[in-house]
């Protein structure tokens, strides 16, 4: 498919001002159906954005189109399919449910675009607006033949000069041959609440309407052999032993301490565990709200890591007892966080070099 729209990064809610956190705690008590109404043109996109980008098994990307130089296209998916199939999704925020009137132009600027293969013709367009298709529109699209017939009879009054700034766009014999051959059963109107109950299996949903986090699924126990991913923070807690027994210690076998060996359990416990409110964050939070609560916790702590201590030991058991008295209230993930994940976000932060605890 001829684009020249590239892929973007999903954005964070931008019309209320208000922070992923401020939501989760204090969502306004109106309805999402309601909600939706109250939106900006620019937030009902990045909505139907956040919706469509959560069909994954259907497309390879999403990408949003809408602005200028978009040709008619607002939202759009690429099929998996692997034969440039698409999908488009094209926003209508309007005060009142969308008209025949509302979409000629959008549908002239389909055919004029394809006839002058900038993109392929898609496989689906579907209106999406907050008060859904109003009963005309509705009759009109299930009737493909009718919605051609009239979309030639309104060409002159919505198409011919709006469809480009740069000059007039007659249905010619050319345009009218490319016009009859098109399929338009491709056309729908997805109902709003359809779109809200999808979007509530995404990570964005509690960021724009609140009413809390679900509950975290079980924490797994870690394995009996650490794993890759945990090399980095044992070999700094093995290094933090070594200096408390002032002796080095290169491997776990070289562990023979019990009170130790306990502790390391109990890290891993709650690397764990801290793993895991990283996955429940991805999975139901925007991106980049755990790494936040990781900064927040490691701006808590900084000054005890840099403390006196005897060893790296003592300087891992105060640190950890630090974090777990901080007051983090102001954070969407409070309220999931747990004393072991408090534990296991040091280790984590061990993890990624940022912290060591022998000097």
């Amino acid at each position: 498919m001829a684009s020249s729209i590239a892929p973007i990064t999903l954005p964070l809610p931008t019309s209320t001002g208000a922070t992923p956190s401020d939501f989760v705690h204090a969502g306004r008590p109106i309805p999402a159906i309601e909600r939706i109404r109250l939106f900006e043109p620019t937030a009902w996109e990045e909505f139907v954005l956040e919706w469509a980008d959560s069909l994954r098994t259907e497309y390879e990307r999403v990408e949003r189109c809408g602005g200028a130089g978009d040709c008619g296209r607002d939202i759009i998916g690429i099929s998996k399919c692997g034969t440039g199939q698409w999908d488009n999704y094209q926003c209508k925020h309007y005060r009142d449910p969308v008209t025949p009137t509302d979409i000629w132009l959008e549908l002239g600027k389909l055919v004029y675009y394809t006839h002058q293969g900038v993109y392929t013709y898609p496989r689906k367009y579907s209106f999406v607006a907050p008060q859904g298709a109003g009963n005309k529109l509705s009759r009109l699209l299930r009737d493909p033949s009718l919605l051609k017939s009239q979309l030639i009879q309104n060409w002159d009054a919505y198409c011919r000069n709006g469809i480009t700034s740069t000059g007039v766009i007659s249905l010619d014999a050319s345009l009218t041959t490319h016009l009859g051959q098109l399929d338009f059963s491709i056309f729908d109107a997805i109902p709003p609440l359809r779109i809200i109950d999808g979007h509530a299996k995404t990570r964005w949903h509690v960021a724009r309407f609140g009413g809390g986090l679900p509950a975290r699924p079980p924490i797994a126990s870690p394995p009996s052999t650490p794993t890759a991913e945990e090399i980095t923070y044992i070999r700094h807690l093995l290094e933090a032993y070594g200096s408390h027994l002032n002796r080095v210690i290169e491997r776990l076998d070289d562990l023979s301490d019990d009170e130790l060996k306990a502790h390391l359990l109990d890290s891993r416990r709650e690397f764990y565990s801290a793993e895991s409110l990283r996955a429940f964050s991805r999975d139901t939070l925007p991106p980049g709200e755990f790494e936040v609560l990781q900064d927040e916790l490691h701006s808590g702590i900084c000054d005890e890591v840099r403390g006196e201590h005897s060893n790296g030991y003592h300087r891992v058991l105060a640190v950890v007892r630090v974090a777990r008295s901080l007051q983090l209230t102001a954070h969407a993930l409070v309220s999931r966080l747990t004393v072991r994940d408090r534990g296991g976000i040091c280790h984590q932060l061990a993890n990624d070099n940022k912290l060591r605890w022998v000097k």
